[in-house]
Formats: C-alpha cells, structure tokens, sequence
C-alpha cells in the first residue's frame, strides 16, 4: 500500500473512533455539541482548553467524561486563595527508614497526570497560576532542582467563572496565551435542558466506556500534523490573524482603532492545527474556510485585549472577531 493509502486508512480509523467517542460522550453530556467539539479539538491537537461558563453547566462532568472516553488518567484541582505551587507539583519529604537512615522522597502532586483538571483557576493566586506555566508548555515541572517529566499525553483542561470576580486573580497574558482555545460554555436550550433534566434526576445515571487509550490518543495527535491544508486556507489563517494585530500593515482599521495588544503568531500555529482536528471529526479529510470562521472566536479571544475608550463605548472582542471573520473569510468563501 501506498503512503496515501495508509494515510487514508489511518484517516478513516481514526475517524470511525471520533465517532464512537463522541457516542459515549453525548451519553452524559445532553446538548452542548460545539463545546464537545471544541474540548476534543484542543485534545487532539496536544493543546489545553480553557472552559469558561457559568457554575452548573456540566463543565467538571465534561472533563471527568473525557477522561474515561479517552481512556487517560485524570486528577482534579480545585483552585483556592490559598493553594500552593506545592500542592500541585508534589514536594520532597523526610522520610526515616527502619534502619534509622533518612532520605527524601519525592510525593507527585496532582499534575502527575494525562488529564488535568483545573477548576476555577483564577481563584488561584498568581505564584500557584505561575506553577503551571512549564509544565503547559515543556511537559515537565522543576521540584528541589530537579527536572521531572509529565505523562504523556499530558492535557489542562481549566474552568473559569465569568460572572463572580472578586476574590479572583485574572489570568496573566503569558498564560492565556499557553491555552490553545477557549471554550465558551453557555446556557442549554429548553429541549436540551428538559433531556438534561430527565436524565440526571433519575435513580441511574448514563456510563461512558473508554473508546481510546494514551497510546491510540497519542498517534491520533500525530495523525493530526499530517493532515494537507490547502493554499487558500493557509493564507486566510494568515490575513485574520495578522489583521487582528494592531499597529501592523495589515491591520484592520477597527483593530487599530480599539485593540491594545493582538494575536501572535502562536494564534496562526493554533488554526492551523485545529482546523484539521475539526474536519476529521467532522468526517473530512481537508479542512475549508468554514473551520477556520468556526475556530476564530475560540483561538483569538483570549489573545486579544480591547483598550479603555473601545470598552466604555461598549465594544466587545466578540463583535470585533465576527467582524474580521466577515471582511477577510466569509467574502472569500463567497468569492
């Protein structure tokens, strides 16, 4: 078989499994469809996600759902004033033997995981946030001197409430900008919250079965990078995220005229890698302009910032992206 042969066939493999997967999921997680999606996406690209919803959205049920369905395993921090980078890297303790020597022990932390679970992560203070920070992007954390690898795969799904902000540390931009998306988490439907409604307040409660394991998942990731984008698509990554960067040549001019700092070219990496994971989930092989106008929100709000004036005419960030993807994807789509 041809190399494009075996790349068709691990194609549809892997497809064929995103199906099943996403069976197991919709078992315990009623409506929700484009944050299943999105949260997968960010899986499947190495990446981590940061959900951001109001309490009592099934957030922490999505994360402990995907965990089984992905066969990897999961640990759970919930983020307190008061939390230490200790508590999350795991620290060296002084241990005495029967013998009477003494020696230290390194105790892993919950980090020591493939599916982190962060919940309300600005709760944290900004040394605790500051402890995450390596191991998102190198995979391995530094305790007493030492380097110590992560599991691989090793994913940060965090949650963050929108509506209650004191007693909250915000999110440094070096930080946001380690998440490969953020996945907003809104309100259900009515039919979708009566199916919500139904099937959590009766005596058993839907199971999900593992689908992949690290393994599978990890080639999956690699399967991901190998998939083609075309031209086109590439260059219309290129003119969004440069026309959402102020003060460029090609900045748009109400970028120009409200945003304070834009996306670097992190946000370029980022489409075009979750632009392919959404069309093999979505059953194609070759990516198209609609993914990159589905991925823009979710890749570019957190790496942008709007400055005072733009925000106290009422401005949003949301506005602005829809704005872009209208004047440099939506118009050529139509071309």
């Amino acid at each position: 078989m041809t190399d494009t042969g075996d790349l068709m066939a691990e194609i549809e493999a892997t497809g064929e499994r995103l199906v099943q997967a996403r069976e197991m999921i919709s078992r315990r997680i009623i409506g929700q469809e484009s944050v299943v999606e999105q949260t997968l996406i960010a899986i499947l690209c190495g990446g981590h996600g940061l959900l951001v919803g109001a309490p009592g959205l099934a957030k922490t049920r999505l994360v402990e759902t995907l965990g089984t369905v992905l066969g990897l395993h999961a640990n759970r921090i919930q983020f307190t004033p008061d939390l230490m980078p200790a508590d999350i890297l795991g620290a060296e303790v002084l241990e005495t033997g029967a013998d009477g020597t003494r020696a230290f022990r390194f105790i892993d932390g919950p980090i020591f995981c493939q599916l982190l679970m962060g919940d309300e992560i600005n709760r944290a203070s900004p040394r605790t946030q500051s402890a995450l920070l390596q191991a998102m992007q190198e995979h391995e954390v530094s305790v007493a001197g030492q380097r110590r690898d992560l599991p691989a795969p090793f994913h940060v799904l965090a949650t963050q409430n929108p509506i209650e902000q004191e007693g909250t540390y915000p999110l440094p931009e070096a930080q946001l900008d380690r998440f490969l998306l953020q996945i907003d988490v809104d309100y259900p439907g009515r039919d979708d919250e009566r199916a919500i409604v139904l099937a959590t307040t009766g005596v058993e409660d839907a199971e999900a079965r593992p689908v992949f394991d690290a393994g599978s998942l990890i080639s999956a990731q690699r399967l991901i990078r190998r998939l083609p984008v075309g031209e086109m698509v590439l260059e219309r990554i290129l003119d969004l995220v440069r026309a959402a960067r102020p003060g460029s040549g090609d900045a748009h001019a109400d970028v120009d005229a409200t945003v304070s700092w834009g996306p670097g070219p992190r946000a370029a990496q980022a489409l075009m890698l979750t632009v392919r994971a959404r069309a093999l989930i979505q059953g194609r092989l070759v990516p198209d302009l609609d993914d990159v106008a589905a991925l823009a929100h979710p890749v570019l709000i957190h790496r942008m910032a709007l400055g005072f004036a733009a925000r106290a005419e009422g401005r949003t960030l949301s506005g602005l992206i829809a704005t872009l993807v209208q004047d440099t994807i939506d118009r050529e789509a139509a071309a």
